[in-house]
Parts: C-alpha cells; sequence; structure tokens
C-alpha cells in the first residue's frame, strides 16, 4: 500500500481518491476519519481529542505519521499527545504532503498507522 499524492481536499491512495480525512490501520485498511470525536470536544476538527486518538491507535502500533493538513494547522491536543506517549507510540505531525512521504518511508519498517487531514 502506497499514498500515492495529496492535494486540498482529497488523498490518493493506491490510484483511488479519498475526498475526505482518511486514517489507515496497520493492514493498511483506509477509512473515513471520525472528525465528530474531536469536533464535539473544540468546535473543530483541527485537534485531535483525547477519544479521537484512542480510536485511532491500535494494539501493537509504535509510529502514528499525522498529517496536519495541506498548510499543517492540526495538532494534537495534550490529551491525546499524553494517551500515545502512555503506550509508546511515537507521533509525527507534519503538513500532509510531508506526512505522506514520511508514511511511506516508515511503513514496513515500523508499525505504522497514519491519519490525514486533506484541507487546511
Amino acid at each position: 500500500m502506497k499514498i500515492d499524492s495529496t492535494e486540498f481536499g482529497n488523498i490518493t491512495i493506491n490510484s483511488t481518491i479519498y475526498p475526505h480525512d482518511i486514517f489507515i490501520r496497520l493492514s493498511g485498511e483506509v477509512a473515513k476519519r471520525k472528525k465528530k470525536l474531536s469536533k464535539k470536544y473544540y468546535g473543530t476538527s483541527h485537534i485531535i481529542s483525547r477519544e479521537e486518538a484512542e480510536f485511532i491507535y491500535e494494539k501493537g502500533c509504535n509510529t502514528l505519521v499525522l498529517g496536519a493538513g495541506q498548510f499543517g494547522n492540526v495538532t494534537l491536543s495534550p490529551e491525546a499527545a499524553e494517551f500515545f506517549e502512555h503506550h509508546d507510540c511515537l507521533v509525527i505531525v507534519q503538513p500532509t504532503p510531508d506526512a505522506i512521504e514520511t508514511y511511506n518511508k516508515t511503513k514496513g519498517k515500523t508499525k505504522t498507522i497514519g491519519l490525514f487531514h486533506v484541507t487546511c
């Protein structure tokens, strides 16, 4: 599985275009991000809540690549950061265009999951 590209509003994985935020499981399964898990706490999907962190996390993963949007506007809440730290999961936060390169390089070398915001 390879992330091909991203542009404002979508991400392309194995030639399939996803016109929304996505997350990628250890198995390579791609699913639509559940923004409401963070939005209900912060009124925005630009801050990842602990609840969303718990939803994204998979036992056995050791790296989360977080595509923070085309301009890098997404951040982890302190509670989400603490959750990942407690589970010994390194979080790499980068603008989505950079994050897809990082994800492609780390996938297969580490047990990596991904979350990619495709707009701002």
